[in-house]
């Protein structure tokens, strides 16, 4: 796969995580072709992987943050409107922008612009112009994914499931089913 192409993934399924093992499509284990054992570094494809994650994280039609249980998830520009309108769901800081950079000492450093600072007029406008029904409905199989754990874990010893936020499903119970938005 290469940087288009994975540009063209996360387009597709609207939401995307980055390498963990979760409920959405991984981006890592796609370009892989298979499950990743261990680091993604590692990987035969690795360089690949690194490429395509450079490529999507420069993208100004991705949102990089960790929408999806503190992991790094890609949000494609489509639903960040429906994402807008809903924000009141989700924490802020699983809202905010990520990115890394090498400064000029080559240190790594990784940077976060908090919501909703990095939104454009734009795309406030056109979240305002949603109604929450609509956004729902934009949104509705991530919302699926939601109300299933909810159900999934009604009564059972499911400690991270202590509110309807989605970085706060166990991910592990949810690796039956996949999702494309």
């Amino acid at each position: 796969m290469n940087q288009k192409e994975a540009l063209a993934f996360v387009e597709r399924h609207g939401i995307v995580l980055q390498a963990a093992r979760g409920p959405l499509p991984n981006l890592a284990e796609a370009i892989a072709g298979g499950t990743i054992r261990g680091s993604w570094w590692g990987h035969p494809k690795g360089r690949e992987i690194f490429h395509a994650v450079k490529a999507i994280g420069a993208s100004p039609d991705v949102l990089v943050c960790k929408l999806v249980e503190g992991k790094i998830t890609y949000v494609h520009r489509r639903l960040w409107p429906a994402l807008i309108k809903l924000a009141s769901g989700f924490r802020k800081e699983q809202l905010a922008k990520l990115w890394d950079e090498h400064t000029r000492s080559g240190t790594h450093q990784s940077n976060r612009e908090p919501f909703p600072n990095w939104v454009s007029s734009e795309v406030m406008k056109e979240a305002a112009a949603l109604c929450v029904a609509e956004a729902e409905k934009i949104l509705s199989p991530l919302l699926a994914l939601v109300e299933a754990m909810r159900k999934m874990c009604e009564g059972a010893p499911c400690a991270r499931l202590a509110a309807p936020l989605i970085s706060d499903i166990c991910l592990s119970h949810l690796s039956f089913l996949t999702c494309v938005l």
